[in-house]
């Protein structure tokens, strides 16, 4: 049963920064094509970005240009670099892989002030 640990979120203000992290209790992210999601309350959980094993990015259109995946496979850990932060991107950030969920994790609270 593979566990999913977010951690790095918090409250900064407006055009600041975060770094989440994500660890498995699995090596999963050299061969699944892995995401951060965020869910606000009353709204789906959506995916903002993608890692493919091969290192290929795919991030929503709302976060492009300001956020950054990446993945260290030898400390099962993956990140994801939120820059230039705005109020809309406040949410619970969630890891998972895309496709076959493994069980979510509790997620990192990220707020963002204006």
């Amino acid at each position: 049963q593979v566990q999913l640990v977010e951690s790095g979120g918090g409250l900064v203000q407006a055009g600041g920064s975060l770094r989440l992290s994500c660890t498995a209790s699995g090596s999963i992210f050299s061969f699944n094509v892995m995401g951060w999601y965020r869910q606000t309350p009353g709204k789906q959980r959506e995916m903002v970005a993608s890692i493919t094993p091969g290192g290929v990015t795919n991030y929503a259109d709302s976060v492009k240009g300001r956020f950054t995946i990446s993945r260290d496979n030898a400390k099962n850990t993956m990140y994801l670099q939120m820059n230039s932060l705005k109020p809309e991107d406040t949410a619970v950030y969630f890891c998972n892989r895309l496709g076959y969920y493994y069980s979510w994790g509790q997620g990192t609270q990220v707020t963002v002030s204006s």
